[in-house]
């Protein structure tokens, strides 16, 4: 029996990536983010969720992404994916939610060394869909240890 994962999918750029099920706390509309001065430039700020300061980050400037080109209908659907990274909670900007789909393990392929401007140590690897690539998302490499510990200390 093979074993498989299950991911939520999302749009960035022109691309769809994945993250594990796992790692993902939950999917909240776009609110407003209260810019942080001397922040990051990959980070967007800061925003309020049931009394907890969650850091936005924007994976457009962290790997220098075209936003999606949206039709009018998709901007209802830009969203924030709060994940869970090394116990911290953080928000990452998306073009728009795709749904979850299941993986099976043996239909992951390991990452090319680029995919769409994104180094492969970002990458868990890649999964051949219809419509292109599924790439999927190691969010515990999307930071290395300092920058993990300059967004924490942003939530204070």
């Amino acid at each position: 029996m093979s074993e498989s994962n299950q991911l939520v999918t999302f749009q960035l750029g022109e691309e769809l990536y994945g993250v594990n099920i796992m790692d993902v706390k939950e999917i909240v509309r776009v609110q407003d983010v209260r810019a942080i001065p001397n922040s990051p430039a990959y980070v967007e700020g800061i925003f309020h969720l049931r009394n907890e300061i969650i850091p936005i980050i924007n994976l457009h400037k962290r790997f220098h992404l075209k936003k999606a080109a949206e039709a009018e209908e998709d901007e209802l659907v830009s969203a924030f994916i709060i994940l869970n990274v090394e116990g911290m909670k953080l928000g990452i900007i998306i073009d728009k939610v795709s749904r979850v789909v299941t993986i099976e393990k043996d239909s992951v392929q390991p990452p090319p060394q680029m995919v769409s401007g994104i180094g492969a140590e970002y990458i868990k690897g890649v999964v051949r869909q219809e419509a292109g690539y599924l790439i999927i998302l190691n969010i515990r490499n999307l930071f290395n240890p300092k920058e993990l510990q300059k967004i924490s200390e942003l939530r204070r």
